[in-house]
């Protein structure tokens, strides 16, 4: 029934209505307050009823609907972790299924965000047939002849029979138990590459990664069917290897899977793909090209055109690389970084040049790359004064620049620049002291300045040497968040302030912060959740929060420590690891404490070469103090938004609730 004034009014016999409407109307006024008030009360009464449904109640009664089923909340910390309304609503019907490894599976993603598998070990156990109980396929001796069975040895779909262990599966050491049930955790994330331009080497050569380096690449992970199918390959980011690639080509290459190459603007069909070993022989020549197919190797990230066929005027690739977060740029939403008010908006894509945009967006504006391509130019960036500019990729793109010399950059007076989403190689971004260049403040978002200006074949750094940022302007301020930049020179009247970022300066003991001559102290600095692999001098540190300082002096260093503060009555460092050795302002809450502890504290990574997938991560044979030495207890360091402690502490608290009795747990991180 609707509780319309108005129709309520109309069921009125017509001798009042007639009457009201020769005194004022005043009935009429007060059935309208009656109808709205009755409809106050129904939309209430619709409320209490949706209020007894987790899937319609307010957000206010999920508490109280996850204390009647006895639901235990767990860290609201990482935005992949799944909504308590959504986990409130999957307590009960995995309570009925409690106790099993796909409920233990599906626990795992849904508190870590993580992708997960969940092994029962004793499955694995090594023992003698029952004949009520027939297994054989169960080997205790792997069969040779089955290259695949071999492949998958020591990984999370290995199938071989083992020895049992008696090493607790919680220490994450021993693995084969009658009571083990292992937790197999994927912390790298697949990250697209959509439609890039394949590095060239020659006619018939080219390299998926577009720095020219090898790569791997990684399954882009399929959806599981139901909560019943455990995770298979294809359902969690794992590199690919040339013979799970050769043995389902058809699961992996194509339109909307993990890879696809384009010739000459059009796809290449997969049965002209086959997965082949592309390893170097010698230093110009590969090894098993085949004669009549296109060549992956998807372990190097290479691509071989066969010589019976025209060689292609261009190549694009899709592909998956593995990475630990949202850094650096790359295909991942970015809008919020975008500056909205800043008109107007230039879109540009290949072949467009993207200096002729620049140089019409002078009196200010936007210039917006609307593709994955790859730029050759040397950039000049200007702007007039009292304007903003911005040059950034568009969001779920990561266009690559090419720089044929250094890129230069100034404005007018209180001017600003903004560099967002692009990866940038082969050369460095100088702010230069002339006498026109006023800039106010340079912004780098979501941005990778190559560490070393670019990187070699086999992921070394071209030019270790050599800083990814020169700022010599006095009374610029430089704001660098979410990126991944080489060393930084700064002019001691500057101001940097970082945020979620790597300094990477290729070696702890060369040169990550000073001024332009390398020696001197560079300007104030300030770093929040980030990670600086060199030496560090600075005038002043401003802040240093929940950042690791991975430095040492060299043989040929005269600085007093690995990282200096020229002022040191004011700044503060916090929650920070840094060398004892290091002068600074007052420590607060900062590793080592004491000598004795410097080498065990250590920050260990899984990996601090630029181009690895696990670049920057920190290993779970990490200090715990390293990794839950943050303020908020998580790791300190880039990664420290990514809360991976409390991620595992959401994971333990599930276990406690849906683990079978007898059981252990343990959880392994697989990358």
């Amino acid at each position: 029934m609707s509780f319309d004034g108005q129709r309520l009014y109309a069921l009125l016999p017509a001798l009042y209505r007639g009457r009201d409407s020769v005194h004022g109307e005043a009935l009429k006024a007060l059935v309208e307050i009656i109808a709205e008030q009755v409809a106050v009360l129904a939309d209430n009464l619709e409320q209490l009823y949706d209020d007894q449904f987790i899937e319609t109640c307010a957000p206010w009664v999920v508490p109280y609907i996850g204390e009647l089923i006895g639901y235990r909340s767990v860290h609201d910390v990482a935005p992949q972790v799944g909504s308590p309304r959504a986990e409130v609503a999957h307590t009960i019907g995995f309570r009925r299924r409690k106790g099993t490894a796909a409920v233990i599976e599906q626990l795992a993603r849904d508190v870590t965000g993580w992708h997960a598998r969940v092994v029962e070990f004793f499955q694995l156990l090594g023992t003698t047939q029952h004949m009520n109980h027939i297994r054989p396929d169960h080997w205790y001796a792997p069969n040779l002849r089955q290259a695949q069975a071999l492949e998958d040895l020591q990984t999370p779909f290995g199938r071989a029979a083992h020895t049992v262990e008696v090493r607790r599966i919680a220490s994450r050491q021993g693995r084969y138990n009658i009571p083990n049930l292992g937790i197999f955790l994927w912390r790298l994330q697949p990250y697209a590459l959509t439609n890039s331009p394949a590095f060239k080497l020659d006619d018939r050569r080219y390299l998926f990664s577009p720095l020219g380096n090898n790569t791997p690449l990684f399954t882009r992970p399929e959806t599981e069917d139901g909560l019943t199918h455990l995770a298979e390959p294809i359902n969690v980011p794992l590199p690919i290897s040339r013979r799970l690639l050769h043995d389902h080509l058809e699961t992996y290459y194509g339109p909307g899977k993990s890879l696809l190459l384009r010739r000459d603007g059009e796809e290449v069909d997969g049965t002209q793909v086959q997965a082949c070993n592309l390893s170097d022989v010698g230093d110009d020549t590969w090894a098993h090209q085949p004669p009549d197919t296109i060549a992956i190797d998807p372990v190097l990230g290479r691509i071989a055109f066969p010589e019976n066929q025209p060689p292609p005027a261009t190549v694009q690739v899709t592909f998956h690389y593995g990475f630990s977060a949202d850094m650096g740029g790359g295909e991942y939403e970015r809008t919020d970084s975008f500056d909205a008010l800043l008109q107007p908006v230039q879109q540009i894509s290949a072949p467009a040049t993207i200096q002729t945009a620049l140089t019409a967006r002078r009196p200010g504006g936007a210039v917006e790359i609307s593709d994955s391509g790859r730029y050759s130019e040397t950039l000049t960036l200007v702007v007039d004064a009292g304007q903003r500019l911005e040059l950034r990729a568009a969001n779920q793109h990561r266009p690559t620049l090419v720089l044929g010399n250094t890129m230069t950059i100034s404005g007018g007076a209180d001017a600003e620049i903004t560099l967002n989403g692009l990866l940038i190689t082969d050369g460095a971004l100088r702010v230069p002291a002339v006498a026109n260049n006023r800039l106010r403040r340079l912004r780098l978002r979501h941005c990778t300045l190559v560490p070393g200006l670019g990187l070699t074949r086999h992921g070394t750094p071209e030019h270790p040497d050599r800083p990814g940022l020169i700022v010599e302007s006095p009374e610029v301020m430089v704001e660098i968040e979410h990126c991944i930049v080489g060393g930084l020179r700064v002019a001691d009247s500057a101001q940097v302030r970082i945020a979620h970022s790597i300094v990477d300066a290729t070696h702890e003991t060369a040169v990550a912060y000073a001024a332009p001559d390398g020696t001197a102290a560079g300007g104030a600095l300030q770093l929040v959740d980030s990670t600086v692999i060199g030496t560090v001098h600075t005038v002043l540190l401003e802040l240093a929060s929940n950042t690791i300082f991975l430095a040492a002096l060299g043989a040929q260093d005269l600085l007093a420590g690995p990282v200096v503060a020229q002022r040191r009555q004011a700044g503060c460092v916090r929650f920070s690891f840094l060398p004892l050795s290091a002068v600074v302002p007052r420590r607060f809450q900062c590793l080592p404490r004491i000598p004795s502890e410097e080498t065990r504290l250590r920050p260990q990574f899984t990996s601090l070469r630029y181009g690895d997938p696990g670049y920057g991560q920190l290993t779970p044979h990490c200090a715990v103090e390293i990794r839950t030495g943050a303020d908020d207890e998580a790791e300190m360091g880039a990664l420290h938004t990514l809360y991976q402690p409390q991620r595992e502490t959401n994971l333990r608290v599930r276990l406690a609730e849906y683990l079978r009795f007898g059981l252990e747990a343990g959880i392994l991180y697989v990358t």
